[in-house]
């Protein structure tokens, strides 16, 4: 038989996840979902068109993909996953099979949740979006565009939670060397980290040119509640005292109206939330990594006399 679809796996990683109430390994979900839809060997050898990986493992990470965005499962730690307080309550409030209305709903009704950011000292929401495209009435290329606008949001979502669970000091790095990446500092070197107790609300500092005379400074904050205008004011503060123009503030959570107002105000703060933060680790490959495909189209030119 053909390999199940991913949405067909949601079931089964569900349900294997509730008999390990503390989480698994990520590779005894693939394993423990493909003997329940009973796959063969030459189905679990079978490889993505890119050979990148295993067809019944990638559907099975997007089966879990679809329970993290519905709620229902989490990554703990990089190839751990283990449901949420939510989806041991729905496991346990469906112990028959699942509908195939239900299966849908987790499959496609969550497919845009992303994070919004919050205005005020609460925590990033996040707001699942009903998906009513039609995908049979769309082009190959809305098609692909779709797919990927849905990966990179399912890379985000795997950031910032695993930003979340970073050291301080580590996030602060992870900082430095996105806007490395960016183009800021000639080297490396040209980075430096200055953030522990005494830091003065400088997390770090990037000279601009090779004598250091233009510098930009750095505030890194490794938050879940939003960030307000009196952490924004003392980053101004601090700004000032080493006579600087030019400050980043970076947080993987969000500003409040007030924090974002004041920054407009003054001019020389840049404030960069989580959802920009993941964005930018995206498109400069931090943390990430992409490969290319060569999407043919026909070229009428060739063939004219």
């Amino acid at each position: 038989m053909a390999i199940p679809t991913y949405d067909q796996f949601i079931e089964p990683v569900l349900r294997f996840l509730a008999t390990r109430p503390d989480g698994a390994l990520a590779r005894e979900v693939y394993e423990a979902a493909a003997d329940a839809m009973q796959l063969t060997d030459e189905e679990r050898a079978e490889l993505l068109p890119s050979h990148a990986q295993q067809v019944y493992k990638n559907r099975i990470g997007w089966a879990h993909d679809r329970l993290k965005r519905a709620g229902l499962s989490s990554s703990a730690k990089r190839g751990f996953w283990c449901l949420t307080d939510e989806g041991k309550i729905f496991a346990a409030s469906n112990v028959g099979p699942l509908s195939q209305g239900l299966v849908a709903d987790l499959a496609f009704g969550y497919m845009d949740v992303r994070l919004k950011e919050a205005t005020s000292t609460t925590e990033p929401i996040i707001t699942p979006i009903k998906n009513d495209s039609a995908a049979e009435t769309s082009s190959p290329e809305e098609r692909l565009g779709s797919a990927v606008k849905e990966m990179r949001e399912s890379v985000a979502a795997d950031l910032l939670e695993t930003l979340a669970k970073v050291s301080p000091t580590y996030f602060e790095t992870i900082v430095l060397d996105l806007l490395h990446k960016m183009g800021y500092g000639a080297n490396r070197n040209d980075l430096q980290r200055v953030g522990g107790s005494g830091d003065g609300g400088i997390d770090g500092v990037i000279s601009l040119d090779k004598l250091g005379l233009e510098k930009v400074y750095v505030q890194a904050k490794r938050w879940q509640s939003s960030v307000g205008r009196p952490e924004i004011q003392g980053f101004y503060g601090a700004l000032a005292g080493q006579r600087a123009t030019k400050g980043v503030f970076i947080t993987t959570s969000a500003y409040t109206a007030q924090a974002i107002d004041f920054a407009r105000s003054v001019e020389r703060i840049v404030l960069v939330d989580g959802i920009k933060l993941a964005e930018l680790m995206i498109d400069h490959e931090v943390g990430v990594s992409t490969r290319i495909v060569k999407i043919p189209k026909f070229d009428s030119d060739y063939f004219e006399d």
